[in-house]
Order: structure tokens, then C-alpha cells, then sequence
């Protein structure tokens, strides 16, 4: 890292302005030495030198879209689901350990989860770069078709575009240490997956477990549409996931049903109470269930029954209000089936999003420097294709980057989803940098939101995001000043009246048999279908797909005359 001499000029009289021309040499190059020795000369000079490494960062990392288009391609064949992330972890280590950095597998007692570390000079700013990396059940899609056309019918697969971050932060942290290696320059690269992000499984226990003791800034990617970042109370709910598990008595169903206690009739009673309770919740709640495990036949009164629970609300304490609510309802639902709780399980929890304002002023102007891709005609045909077969409207593509936003208005604010890098965010200065590798028009969790995200949109967004994330990666490694200011925000104005206290206790372990049983039945099926970059440029050449593949056939109308895309 640059150190700053301080050093003064002796003032003597003159009696004319003295310019370079009226000069000796030998004066020439003591008047330039003080001059870059004051503290204006040394901000210039070391403006110079980081303008000229961005310059050069940008050029690399073009280099390397190759790289980017890989690494995109080959997430994207693997489609895991939460907590079985396995082969997406051999691939990124085995890039990155090749590259000399160190790898921890196994963090926070999470099999599929890793860090992996270089350190140079001093060490000093740790900075850390994040993304997720597990897919979406049953959202398995041939990249490319503008339409509904799985490569292997209700497999798991990249319905939210997890497949592409770490590409964003890999080559981004590659180049960049490659400029720290030659140029001296002190710090540290960590680069870490978001584990089990679509269960909210993994980054609070990484939180309390210590992975990010030591991190000054935690730069976290996201796949979008468009490239945005925003600072303070960011839209988004903070979450506790929770698995209600009740027991009970078996019996035959139709020869002596009242010697049985049903666990099945208590998580209804539990869920019927919790409708109950819906009218009487705030606009920005968000609350759903599924019934995990419900009896094993109809003839059998079941004797185990669970059912899973997502709460959310803006904050922490509204988050708990909910909870301890459905708790209560559980006691309830127990005594009137005569069951019991066998469990009350923390499955995963996020707090509410906060990001930094300097560091995130500092990306929004990187991210203005790089702009959106330049997308191609084929790339703008697949995005009109897929909308107008959602029945959206044809919007194509972003061609403007959009302004940094400030805080939401939670007076207005009506609720939405969460993510578990809050919980990072509440604990040193964070910001998720959201960078253009998908469509507008998808309903999210969807196979429609993975038909780009092994496309050249991808590709292009992906390596755009890198741009982005080396280029800040050298504004927060040279001018220890943004580092300084987002610590000066986090505990000045962002904890300023908050203390964070984790959902999840000091007892609690992460929900790593989640999904298991699920990739056990598809895995051995969807490996023939790992791309292979030593046979095939690209995973859409491999597949053999036309890009883009649209659907040709007419608009139809349905019984009230409204226009919908036909159907396969």
C-alpha cells in the first residue's frame, strides 16, 4: 500500500515567479520532489497511479472473458440445490487454489461451504467478495429457448442465476492480485459462496462462527437485469425460516381412527391459525409455508407431521413478534389433537439489509465508468422472445445505468424478499453490487429466470460485474481513506442506535441435510450434462441450441378474448 511522506518547503524571497523555464535542472527536480512530497502532491500522485491501474484492471480483466464464460457455463450445468453445493465447490477451490490461494473447506460446519484467502505485504485491508451459489428446485431450463423446454424434466437448476457471481469475483480478485504481486501492493483477497441462500441457511452462521472476524469491507455480488447498487435500509425483509414438527399416536384410519392422535391435524390447525392471524399483520409482512411431512398413507393416522414456516417483516424484532406468535399457536394446535411438539427448529434467518454509503458511492461511480454491455441483436431478441411469452411487455434489454439509491421509505414500503447477507451487513461495511447478466420479465424462482444465465447475456453482464468489482477491489486497496470512511458510516450513523442479535442461538447448527435426498435422485442424472470446455466453446454449443430459439407459432386468445402465448 502507498505510505505518505510528510515533508516542508524552506520559503525563501523571490522576486519573480519562478516557472519550470527559468529553472536548472538539478533546481527542477528539488522544487518536483517538494512538490510530490506535500500531501496535495502525494493525493495526486497516488490518483495517478490508481487511474492507471483501473485503466489496466479493465483491459485484464477483458482479457480474461473466457474465464468469465466458463466459469458462467459450467455453474450453470451443475444446478445444485442448497447445502449440496459439492461439485460447484471442487470447480471454484480448484480455480482458485491454482492461483495460490489458500482454501478452507468445511467452514462453520457447513461440508459445502469455503473460503479461500491470498494475502500480500501486510495483509492490510482484509477485503472479502461474496456471492451465491445454489440453485432453485424443479427450474431446470435449456439456456437460450425463449420458452419452457427443460433439459431433463423437474430437475433442480439456476432459476435465480446463482451460477454467475462467483465468475464476477473470481476474475475480478485474479487481475487484481495480479496488479497487487507486481505493484507492492499491501491487502487481502477472501472469497467466500453463499451457501443455502434461497433457505437463508448459511451466512449467519457465518457471522457467529468468526469467518469474517478479520474483514474490513465485504463487497457481495447479485445477478440482475441492470446494474444497481444502493446504501442505508435497502428494500427487503428480514426473515426467520422455522420447522414446526409435531408427533402423535398411529392408528388404522378406518377401523379405530379414534384411538389415533393425529401430528397431520395439528400443523393444519397450526396453519389455519396462522390465515386466521394473516388480517391482523402489517402491508410489509410476508409469510408462507409448506408441509414438509404430512403421514406416509392415508389408512395410517399419522403419527409425525412437519411444516415449514417462512416469517418475515422489516426488522428484527417485528420478525420475532411473529415467531413467538406461531409458537404459541403450535401449543395450541398440540393440545387440540392431543399431539405434542416434537421440535421447534431455526432453519436459517436473515436480518434486514444495511449497506455502506462510501463504499457504495465509490462502486456506483465504477459501475458508471464500465457501463452495461453492448448487447447484440440476438441478445435483445431472446429477452422481447421471453417476455412476450410470459405475456409482458417487450422491453428487451437496459441501455442505461441506473442513479445510486439511498435508504427506502419505510412508511411506503410494502414488503418483499430477504437475503441472509444482511446478517453480514449488520457486522462490518457491506454492499451487494448488482450487475446486469439476466432478463427483465422473469417472476423470479423460475426456470424463465434461467434461460439467460448460459447465454452471452450472461456472459457479457458477468464480466461487466467483474469490471466493476476489480476496479472498486483497487479504489479500496489504494485509498485507505473509502476503508476509514465506511467504518466511520457503519459506527457513526448505520449501529448508531442498532445492536445486532442473531435469530439463530449459539447451539444451533446449519440445516446441511437439507436437499439432500433431492440431489441423490438427480445428480447422477444431470452429470452427463456437465459441460465439458475441452470439447464444446460453449455450454450452449454443447447443447446444441440455436440462440436464441423463439417461439414462432401465433399469439392465441383464451376464453375472455385477452392474447396468450400458446403452449407446449
Amino acid at each position: 500500500m502507498l505510505t505518505s511522506h510528510h515533508q516542508g518547503s524552506v520559503k525563501r524571497p523571490r522576486k519573480e515567479k519562478l516557472t519550470v523555464h527559468h529553472l536548472r535542472f538539478s533546481q527542477y527536480l528539488a522544487v518536483l520532489a517538494l512538490i510530490i512530497l506535500t500531501p496535495t502532491g502525494l493525493k495526486a500522485q497516488t490518483d495517478t497511479r490508481l487511474e492507471g491501474l483501473k485503466d489496466e484492471a479493465l483491459r485484464m480483466v477483458e482479457e480474461d472473458a473466457k474465464m468469465v464464460q466458463e466459469i458462467v457455463d459450467m455453474l450453470f450445468s451443475f444446478g445444485e440445490l442448497g447445502f449440496q453445493e459439492f461439485e460447484t465447490q471442487r470447480y471454484l477451490t480448484g480455480i482458485l487454489e491454482d492461483h495460490g490461494f489458500e482454501i478452507e473447506l468445511g467452514v462453520a460446519g457447513m461440508p459445502s461451504a469455503w473460503t479461500a484467502r491470498w494475502s500480500n505485504g501486510s495483509g492490510s485491508p482484509v477485503i472479502a467478495l461474496g456471492s451465491d451459489v445454489d440453485g432453485i428446485p424443479q427450474s431446470n431450463q435449456k439456456p437460450g429457448v425463449a420458452y419452457r423446454d427443460p433439459i431433463l424434466s423437474m430437475a433442480p437448476g439456476h432459476g435465480e442465476g446463482h451460477n454467475s457471481g462467483q465468475a464476477v469475483n473470481i476474475v475480478a480478485a485474479l487481475n487484481v492480485k495480479e496488479l497487487m504481486e507486481r505493484e507492492d501492493i499491501d491487502g487481502t483477497l477472501m472469497i467466500w459462496p453463499g451457501i443455502a441462500e434461497e433457505q437463508l441457511g448459511s451466512k449467519a452462521f457465518f457471522v457467529r462462527d468468526g469467518v469474517f472476524d478479520d474483514v474490513d469491507v465485504n463487497l457481495f455480488t447479485h445477478v440482475s437485469s441492470n446494474f444497481s447498487v444502493t446504501w442505508g435500509h435497502t428494500s427487503g425483509n428480514a426473515l426467520v425460516s422455522a420447522q414446526f414438527r409435531f408427533t402423535g399416536e398411529t392408528a388404522h384410519s378406518a377401523g379405530s381412527p379414534w384411538r389415533g392422535k393425529s401430528a397431520l391435524d395439528a400443523i393444519m390447525l397450526l396453519a389455519q391459525a396462522w390465515e386466521y392471524k394473516r388480517e391482523h399483520l402489517r402491508p410489509p409482512q410476508r409469510s408462507h409455508y409448506i408441509i414438509v411431512e404430512g403421514g406416509d398413507q392415508p389408512n395410517v393416522v399419522p403419527q409425525t407431521a412437519t411444516i415449514w414456516f417462512y416469517f418475515r417483516e422489516v426488522d428484527y424484532p417485528r420478525v420475532v413478534e411473529m415467531y413467538d406468535a406461531a409458537k404459541l399457536m403450535a401449543r395450541g394446535a398440540a393440545m387440540m389433537t392431543g399431539t405434542e411438539i416434537d421440535t421447534i427448529m431455526t432453519v436459517g434467518s436473515a436480518w434486514n439489509r444495511h449497506f455502506s454509503k462510501p463504499v457504495a458511492e465509490v462502486t456506483q461511480m465504477n459501475i458508471e465508468r464500465v457501463g452495461l454491455p453492448e448487447w447484440s441483436g440476438e441478445d435483445v431478441a431472446l429477452a422481447n422472445g421471453l417476455q412476450r411469452d410470459l405475456g409482458q411487455e417487450e422491453r428487451g434489454l437496459p441501455t442505461q445505468v441506473p442513479p445510486l439509491r439511498g435508504p427506502i421509505n419505510l412508511a411506503n414500503y410494502s414488503g418483499g424478499g430477504s437475503d441472509d447477507i444482511g446478517d453480514v451487513s449488520w457486522n462490518m461495511p457491506t454492499i451487494t453490487m448488482r450487475y446486469p447478466a439476466n432478463m427483465p420479465g422473469g417472476p423470479g424462482h423460475n426456470w424463465a429466470n434461467g434461460i439467460a444465465m448460459a447465454t452471452p447475456i450472461a456472459h457479457k453482464g458477468s464480466l461487466a460485474g467483474a469490471k466493476v468489482q476489480a476496479l472498486t477491489l483497487l479504489d479500496l486497496f489504494l485509498d485507505g481513506q473509502t476503508v476509514e470512511a465506511a467504518w466511520d458510516y457503519f459506527n457513526d450513523v448505520q449501529m448508531a442506535d442498532m445492536t445486532y442479535t442473531p435469530f439463530i442461538t449459539p447451539d444451533d447448527k446449519p440445516a446441511i441435510w437439507l436437499n439432500e435426498g433431492i440431489m441423490a435422485q438427480w445428480r447422477e442424472r444431470m452429470r452427463p450434462f456437465y459441460y465439458d470446455p475441452s470439447r464444446y466453446d460453449t455450454y450452449l454449443e454443447q447443447l446444441g441450441i440455436e440462440y436464441p430459439t423463439i417461439r414462432t407459432r401465433p399469439i392465441s386468445e383464451d376464453a375472455l378474448g385477452r392474447s396468450v402465448p400458446n403452449r407446449h
